[in-house]
């Protein structure tokens, strides 16, 4: 049974920190690439960040760059985005996804408000 268990979410202080993590099991971890996105309220899904299978590419969606990091530990199976100085606007449901050609696979979110 393929898993993705997100968790590391919760309320955060402007400026603040918070490092998500995605526990996978069911499937060869190491085969897929891995991404983060993130869905706020009324907005579409959109790409934050995403690793290789190897960690040997790695890229960020605009709003990521410089303040998130994407990294993975293939022995744990599992992949992180630390956050950091986050903003208001950084506020969403935040999703893992595994993707290895046409296979496709979710987590279930976790939420991250920013707020004072």
């Amino acid at each position: 049974q393929v898993q993705l268990v997100e968790s590391g979410g919760g309320l955060v202080q402007p400026g603040g920190s918070l490092r998500l993590s995605c526990a996978a099991s069911g499937f060869t971890f190491n085969r897929f690439a891995m991404r983060w996105f993130r869905q706020a309220p009324g907005q579409e899904r959109t790409l934050v960040a995403a690793v290789g299978s190897l960690s040997s590419d790695i890229s960020y969606g605009d709003s990521a760059r410089g303040r998130f990091i994407i990294f993975r530990d293939n022995v744990m199976n599992t992949v992180y985005l630390q956050m950091n100085n986050l903003i208001t606007e950084d506020t969403a449901v935040y999703y893992c996804n595994a993707i290895y050609g046409a296979t496709n696979y979710w987590g279930q979110g976790t939420q991250v408000t920013v707020s004072s």
